[in-house]
């Protein structure tokens, strides 16, 4: 017999039990979205490589080390995309979104060949949001209330908000200059990657988390003593509404993202149980992308946070992952007639999630099956239930003793739970 077949390493499969945890996340993450009229985009998983480069940067490691790229049967350079950004842009321009403000949010998956750890895989999932065609620090602020109003949905708490600003592309040179200057003079300390990156990228040295470099990059020039004065007037007019809208927050003047695209507004909330991976959600402004990948001049604001990262803080034992109700069947004619009561009920109880046995088998059987899915109640139908119209009902969940209900106080009876709990 041949070897059993595994998943890629970094890539997992979301079984049955946990998929109702990501979807009390994602359904969430909409609700809140659409409170503030963001509207759902869906772009392909594979794009050209050149619109990462263009976007990403040659000489991030996103590009360079991380993306998976191909040249496909008819010799098209391909790569599964590694962010959502820089799809959602594409697809603006492509389409002519951009005559209007845009504002948009993703959800999928996304693929680095990095180094599996909690937290970081090859195939990860994010949900995203993008504001094409906005200029002001008001809409920075509305997007960081945002994911402050989602970990109140969530009841998350313990995430920690801290901002920068990286200037414009004028300011940001002259910094680089500085910054270049400043870490060549302590070139004997830097390790290889700011070695590498002291010519590449040398901001990203300022992202290491290597302890040793921690007085390198302590001393260094800050970003914020280079800003310009509309640079500046945006990034205290930002801190001014956070302060308004009562969101505390932390300056962090070695917060540089990993994205060359990136400009003005930068920020992430980060949490420290999590370990080295302490960033869930990250994002900020990139007014020149939409002209460098071939639309006009567009302001634009968005961020990313990573679902699986979020659901290691959620709590979720209070998330049922079973069906309302497991319909057992007991004769011949209440098998006759179970299928046909249970799409009476699904017709007549919208929402209602009910799982009927299929398969026969004894009582004792059939019960086992019902309290092993999860579910909150079992319905009992036998043939004498069948005759006189009524069903059985015993908790599975809880306390509560076995009833017997007329299928209509049922069916009332059922409504009114999934109205509640809606």
């Amino acid at each position: 017999m041949s070897d059993r077949l595994q998943a890629i390493r970094g890539m997992h499969d979301v079984l049955p039990e946990r998929s109702p945890l990501w979807q009390h996340l994602e359904d969430h993450a909409r609700s809140v979205l659409e409170a503030y009229g963001y509207r759902e985009m869906r772009t392909p998983l594979v794009e050209p490589v050149e619109l990462f480069k263009r976007s990403i940067g040659e000489v991030t490691d996103i590009v360079e080390k991380e993306m998976y790229a191909f040249e496909d049967r008819g010799g098209d350079r391909l790569a599964l995309r590694p962010e959502g950004t820089a799809s959602c842009v594409r697809a603006a321009i492509e389409h002519g979104l951009l005559d209007q403000p845009q504002r948009i949010w993703y959800r999928g998956p996304m693929f680095r060949r990095e180094r599996p750890q909690r937290g970081r895989y090859r195939q990860f999932h994010q949900i995203g949001v993008e504001v094409l065609g906005l200029a002001g620090p008001d809409v920075d602020i509305e997007v960081i209330s945002m994911t402050r109003r989602l970990w109140r949905v969530l009841g998350l708490d313990g995430l920690r908000l801290e901002l920068n600003s990286l200037g414009d592309a004028g300011e940001r040179a002259r910094y680089r200059a500085a910054l270049v200057e400043h870490l060549a003079a302590h070139a004997d300390r830097l390790d290889d990657d700011g070695r590498r990156r002291l010519t590449t990228n040398p901001l990203r040295v300022l992202d290491s988390k290597n302890p040793d470099l921690a007085e390198v990059i302590q001393t260094a020039p800050s970003l914020l003593d280079h800003l310009g004065t509309e640079s500046r007037a945006h990034f205290d007019d930002l801190c001014a509404g956070l302060d308004a809208a009562g969101i505390t927050y932390s300056i962090n003047p070695r917060l540089v993202r990993g994205l060359d695209y990136y400009n003005r507004t930068v920020f992430e909330w980060i949490t420290d149980a999590l370990g080295a991976q302490g960033t869930v959600c990250a994002g900020g402004r990139y007014d020149g992308l939409v002209s460098q990948l071939g639309g006009r001049d567009t302001p634009a604001v968005g961020f990313a946070m990573g679902i699986e990262r979020l659901l290691d803080l959620i709590d979720t034992s209070g998330v049922d992952t079973g069906p309302d109700a497991y319909l057992v069947a007991l004769g011949e004619a209440a098998q006759g007639a179970a299928l046909g009561i249970a799409e009476r009920l699904r017709d007549e109880v919208p929402g209602l999630s009910l799982l009927a046995h299929c398969g026969g088998g004894s009582f004792k059987s059939q019960f086992k099956k019902a309290d092993k899915s999860g579910a909150r109640l079992a319905l009992i139908l036998a043939d004498d239930e069948v005759a006189a119209g009524t069903i059985g009902v015993k908790p599975l969940r809880g306390q509560g003793e076995q009833r017997t209900l007329a299928l209509d106080a049922l069916i009332a009876e059922l409504r009114d739970t999934r109205g509640r709990m809606a």
